[in-house]
């Protein structure tokens, strides 16, 4: 298995109590961190625009303004997003801004994409809501968009959601072949079509019964279109608070909880919390998670993007995890 960390931006309320002119240099000295210890393969950020589990006026940082920064200020890690709404920017654009970023790398961008979902945030910004099917075909559409501009430079489309004259984007991605995409998503019908025809790499749910289920669904689907399923690296994200023991884990969601149930009040704290709250979700002890991420290990998830609530305030979890999770399944 390989390892992804997240970087708490605000979207998960995980930057509370930092004054927002610090903001940047916590995010900052994190992904150094991560960067320089040569474990984590990966970070991450969220692309949204408001908070959850409801709008605050707490800070979200952007993600591709965050690519983009951590693009100058890492030199290793490989930088991606868990995952970019495909309707928040037109996708010959997003294609630019994302070589861009990929050049200003060194070539170490990956592109998560989804169909986006949070309601509030896209009508707020003036996007509307269109159904699941149009947000899925927008998704269709754009990455094929974006494939082609960075393996050609120059692309034209004439879909029913996106058209494109000729749209140059040069430089192009430094990663020959273009920039890997992250299909993220378990939709059976047509997510994980999607993703058998276009994705290198895919990502939906931590459940062993559920990841099973949805690989066998992926597979049919890449047998279907013609795509080597063997070929797609499947991936899955935890909600990782870790302890040395039950009674650490359960101080640490007790402090997690204290930060967040002022602003979203207890009901909606106690909500977030229990989703985050099992081994199986990612939090407990080292053996704990070693045991529930060996099952997706032998179901052939080869990639774990971990998400740590107090990653801006204590990263003594992180540092367990690095000891004495990632060791055992590397």
């Amino acid at each position: 298995m390989r390892f992804g960390l997240f970087i708490p931006q605000g979207w998960r309320l995980d930057l509370v109590g930092i004054d927002p002119s610090e903001q940047w240099r916590v995010m900052r000295d994190l992904a150094a961190y991560a960067d320089g210890g040569g474990i984590w393969d990966s970070l991450w950020v969220y692309d949204h625009f408001h908070t959850v589990p409801m709008p605050t006026q707490e800070a979200t940082h952007e993600a591709w303004s965050l690519m983009a920064a951590f693009a100058a200020t890492t030199s290793r890690i490989k930088l991606g997003q868990m995952c970019t709404a495909m309707s928040y920017r037109n996708p010959a654009y997003l294609a630019k801004v994302a070589a861009t970023t990929d050049v200003i790398s060194g070539g170490r961008v990956q592109m998560g994409i989804g169909g986006g979902w949070y309601e509030h945030e896209w009508r707020a910004y003036g996007y509307g809501f269109p159904s699941a099917g149009v947000r899925l075909a927008r998704l269709d559409e754009g990455v094929q968009i974006m494939a082609d501009a960075w393996r050609e430079g120059v692309v034209s489309f004439d879909g029913e959601h996106y058209q494109v004259d000729g749209a140059i984007v040069a430089p192009k991605p430094l990663q020959q072949g273009g920039i890997p995409l992250w299909i993220a998503g378990g939709g059976e019908k047509k997510t994980l079509r999607i993703a058998a025809k276009y994705a290198q790499y895919t990502n939906y749910t931590a459940d062993p019964d559920g990841f099973a289920h949805k690989s066998q669904v992926l597979a049919d689907h890449c047998h279907d279109v013609g795509t080597d399923y063997s070929a797609i690296v499947r991936s899955v994200n935890i909600n990782a608070i870790v302890g040395a023991s039950e009674a650490d884990v359960k101080d640490r969601l007790h402090r997690v909880r204290s930060r967040i149930s002022g602003l979203t009040g207890d009901a909606a704290a106690d909500a977030m919390l229990n989703s985050m709250s099992t081994p199986q979700a990612g939090s407990g002890t080292p053996e704990q998670l070693v045991e529930c991420l060996q099952k997706l290990s032998d179901l052939g998830c080869r990639y774990v993007i971990c998400y740590f609530p107090e990653a801006a305030y204590d990263r003594s979890g992180i540092e367990l995890f690095e000891r004495e999770v990632i060791p055992a399944l590397s």
